[in-house]
C-alpha cells in the first residue's frame, strides 16, 4: 500500500472518529441541556409589566405608575407594514426557518474565524431574541448560545410564528422606560400603531438594536441612518416600493416625547394611593397594570388646588419680596437661549416657573424662561406693583406666574409641565414661592369619601404630605368637640356659663391664667354665643366641669387618638397636635348627625382584564334612620344646634 493511500486512510478514520465524537458530544449536550430548558407553553399566558393607572372618581387619568411604558397589543392589531419594517432588520427569513437560521449562523461562525471581533452581528432570529429575552440572561458564551438555539427550535414547535412575533414586539425595550412597540409608538409620535407612517415604522424597527444610544430623541442622526438602512431593507426584500422608499427617507425625523395625559393633577393623592396600593397588593401592584379608580372629584380637587394657592400667595404678598432664589453669574454676551438653559433642572412649582434675569433698566425687566423665551415685567406684571428695576439684577433666577386664558385650559399651569405651555394666550407675573404652608381636606361626611385633598402648595417642591403627616395644634377649631362632650354631660346651647378670668395652679406649681383673644371678658353667656364668639375662658372652664378625662374619652369617638389628646385643660384652647385630615374626619360626625366614619378614596381597583379585584363598601350615614326604623324630622333643631328627639313635640 502506498504511502499516500495510508495517510488518505489515517485522515478519513480521523475525520470520522472525530465526527463520531463529536456526535457523541453534541448528544451529551443535549440530552444535558434540553431536560433543564423551561417550559416554552408558559409563554402563552405571561403577563408583561404593565404601569398602573389611578384614575378620578369620574374616570380621568390622574397618576400613572410603573418603571415600564407598556401597552401591550395583540398581532391583529400590529399594521402589516410594521411587522415587514421588523422582520426586515431582524429576521429576513422569519417565516421560513424553525427557530435557526443555519444560514445566518454559518455567516456568524464564518466571520468569528476570519476577523478578530469575538461578537458578530446576524446569528439570532427573531424566536431566539424571545427565548432569551423571556427565559436567559445576558452571558455571551457557546453554552448560553446552545441554550438559546434549542430553546428557540422548541418555541417553533409549540407556538405559531405569529405568537412569537407577538411576543418579541411587547417585550423589547425600545428606550426612555418604553417597552414593547405600543407604548413606543405612543411615546415617540404620539400615535396608535394603525395611524403610524412609513418613516415611523421605520425609525421604530431600528431602535431595539440600540435602545438608548440610537433612539430619536437621544441620537437622531443615528436613527435616521438606521431607518433609511431599515427602508432600503423593505424596498430590497419587497415589502415596499422604490417610490415609497424614496418619499420615507425624505420626511425629516420629527420624533418628540409624549407622555400620559395627565388629565387631574393631584400628584399628594396620587402618591397616597400608590402607597395604599402597595400596602394591599405588594410591589407588583406597580407591574400589573391595575386601574385604581379613586374618589376624588376632578372639579373640587382643582378649586381646592387654585384655592390653596392663591390664598398662600396673597398671604405671602404682604410679608414682603424674598423671590431670588439663587444668582447665576451670566457672560457679558450671554444671550436668552443660553441663559435660559441654566434652568433645565429646576422644576416648575405649581403654576411659578423658573426664569432668569437677563436685562433689567429703570421700571422694566427682561426675564429668559427656559425654552429661551424673553418675558417683560414692567410695573403693571411685577411683584405688588412694585419697579423690577429695585427688586432684581441680572442673573437673579425668580418665578413668574403663568396663567393659561383659553377657554378649555384650566387657570392654573400643571407643576413640572414642560414647555411649551398648553395653547392659548399665557400671561405672566413676577412672582416668588411662598414661604409659608398649607393643607386643605374635603371629604363626603356620609361615608368618609375623600373628594379632594391637598398636602401643600407644591409637590415638586415638597414630597411631604402635610393633610395626612402633619401634626400641628388646631386652636379654636378644636373647641366644638369640647363642646360636643360638655353636651353629652347635659349642657345644652342654652346653657349658660361665665366668661371671667380664672386661675389654675399647676402640679409644677406655676400659676396658669388663660386669657381671650380679645383681652375682654363678656360675663354670663350662653354656649351658642360663647362657641360663635370662640370664647377661651368659657372653653376653659366647661373643660374644668366636666373633666379632662371624660372629655378625653368622649372626643376620642371622634377618631381622634387619645394619646394625641393633652391630658390636661389646655386642651380646651386646641393644644393637641392633629393631623388636618383627622380633624376634617372629627367635623364630619358633626355633619352626619353622630356617625364616625373612616377616610378612603380607593373606590375600585381592577386588573388589567377589567377584572373587579376590590370594590370599598364604606358603612354610610342615614340621617333619616332611627333604631325604630321611624324617621325623625329636623324639629329638633334650633339654630342650627341639634337638641336632640326628646326635645321635638310627640307626634300626632
Amino acid at each position: 500500500m502506498s504511502r499516500i493511500r495510508r495517510l488518505l486512510r489515517w485522515a478519513l478514520v480521523a475525520l470520522v472518529g472525530a465526527a463520531v465524537l463529536g456526535a457523541i458530544a453534541l448528544g451529551t449536550l443535549y440530552y444535558v441541556i434540553v431536560p433543564k430548558l423551561p417550559d416554552v407553553e408558559t409563554l402563552r399566558t405571561v403577563e408583561l409589566q404593565e404601569p398602573m393607572y389611578v384614575y378620578t372618581r369620574d374616570g380621568r387619568l390622574m397618576a400613572q405608575f410603573g418603571e415600564m411604558r407598556r401597552s401591550p397589543v395583540t398581532i391583529a392589531e400590529v399594521p402589516k407594514r410594521l411587522k415587514d419594517a421588523f422582520i426586515a432588520t431582524e429576521d429576513a427569513r422569519f417565516y421560513e426557518h424553525h427557530g435557526v437560521d443555519y444560514k445566518g449562523v454559518a455567516r456568524a461562525v464564518w466571520l468569528l474565524a476570519t476577523t478578530d471581533d469575538k461578537r458578530v452581528p446576524g446569528g439570532s432570529t427573531i424566536t431566539q431574541q424571545v427565548a432569551r429575552q423571556f427565559f436567559l440572561d445576558s452571558e455571551y458564551s457557546y453554552m448560553r448560545k446552545l441554550r438559546e438555539m434549542l430553546l428557540a427550535m422548541r418555541m417553533e414547535r409549540e407556538l405559531s410564528k405569529d405568537e412569537i412575533l407577538e411576543l418579541y414586539l411587547n417585550k423589547s425595550f425600545f428606550g426612555h422606560r418604553n417597552y414593547g412597540v405600543g407604548a413606543a409608538a405612543q411615546f415617540y409620535y404620539g400615535k396608535p400603531l394603525a395611524e403610524l407612517d412609513l418613516d415611523e415604522m421605520a425609525s421604530l424597527a431600528g431602535i431595539p438594536k440600540f435602545p438608548s444610544s440610537g433612539n430619536p430623541l437621544s441620537n437622531p442622526e443615528r436613527a435616521r441612518e438606521r431607518r433609511d438602512y431599515i427602508l432600503q431593507r423593505m424596498g430590497d426584500l419587497g415589502f415596499a416600493t422604490a417610490t415609497e422608499v424614496a418619499a420615507a427617507k425624505a420626511v425629516p425625523m420629527h420624533a418628540a416625547p409624549h407622555e400620559p395625559p395627565i388629565e387631574v393633577y393631584a400628584p399628594y393623592i396620587a402618591e397616597m394611593v400608590r402607597q395604599e396600593m402597595v400596602a394591599r397588593f405588594g410591589a407588583e401592584a406597580l407591574t400589573q397594570g391595575y386601574k385604581v379608580t379613586t374618589t376624588i372629584d376632578p372639579n373640587l380637587q382643582a378649586a381646592a388646588d387654585k384655592a390653596l394657592r392663591d390664598g398662600l400667595l396673597t398671604y405671602d404678598v404682604r410679608h414682603g419680596w424674598h423671590g431670588v432664589e439663587q444668582h447665576f453669574e451670566l457672560a457679558p454676551g450671554e444671550d436668552a437661549a443660553t441663559a435660559g438653559k441654566r434652568l433645565a433642572d429646576i422644576p416648575a412649582q405649581a403654576n411659578l416657573l423658573p426664569a432668569v434675569v437677563v436685562a433689567v433698566e429703570s421700571g422694566r425687566a427682561e426675564l429668559a424662561l427656559s425654552d429661551g423665551r424673553v418675558v417683560e415685567v414692567t410695573k403693571k406684571n411685577s411683584f405688588a406693583s412694585r419697579d423690577p428695576a429695585t427688586l432684581l439684577k441680572r442673573g437673579d433666577q425668580v418665578r413668574l406666574r403663568a396663567t393659561v386664558e383659553a377657554p378649555e385650559a384650566t387657570a392654573e399651569v400643571p407643576e413640572g409641565e414642560a414647555l411649551p405651555l398648553p395653547p392659548g394666550k399665557t400671561s405672566y407675573a413676577l412672582s416668588q414661592l411662598p414661604r409659608a404652608q398649607a393643607a386643605l381636606v374635603s371629604l363626603d361626611p356620609s361615608n368618609g369619601a375623600l373628594r379632594a385633598l391637598s398636602g401643600g402648595f407644591s409637590f415638586a417642591g415638597n414630597e411631604f404630605n402635610r393633610a395626612t403627616q402633619a401634626r400641628r395644634q388646631p386652636g379654636s377649631s378644636f373647641k366644638p368637640f369640647i363642646y360636643a362632650a360638655a353636651m353629652e354631660r347635659g349642657y345644652n346651647p342654652a346653657s349658660i356659663v361665665l366668661d371671667a378670668p380664672v386661675v389654675f395652679k399647676q402640679r409644677n406649681g406655676k400659676v396658669w391664667r388663660p386669657q381671650n383673644s380679645t383681652g375682654n371678658f363678656a360675663g354670663p353667656m350662653r354656649l351658642r354665643e360663647a362657641l360663635v364668639q370662640s370664647r377661651n375662658l368659657v372653653s376653659v372652664r366647661l373643660l374644668d366641669a366636666i373633666g379632662v378625662d371624660f372629655a378625653r374619652d368622649y372626643i376620642g369617638k371622634f377618631g381622634f387618638e387619645k394619646d394625641q389628646l393633652p391630658p390636661n385643660l389646655s386642651m380646651s384652647l386646641g393644644t393637641a397636635s392633629l393631623t388636618p385630615l383627622s380633624v376634617a374626619r372629627g367635623y364630619a360626625v358633626f355633619a352626619n348627625g353622630g356617625f364616625r366614619v373612616d377616610p378612603w378614596f380607593i373606590d375600585t381597583v381592577r386588573d388589567r382584564n377589567d377584572a373587579v379585584l376590590f370594590q370599598e363598601n364604606p358603612p354610610t350615614a342615614c340621617l333619616s334612620c332611627s333604631v325604630s326604623g321611624r324617621t325623625s324630622a329636623a324639629r329638633h333643631l334650633v339654630d342650627g344646634f341639634n337638641l336632640g328627639p326628646a326635645a321635638a313635640p310627640a307626634p300626632t
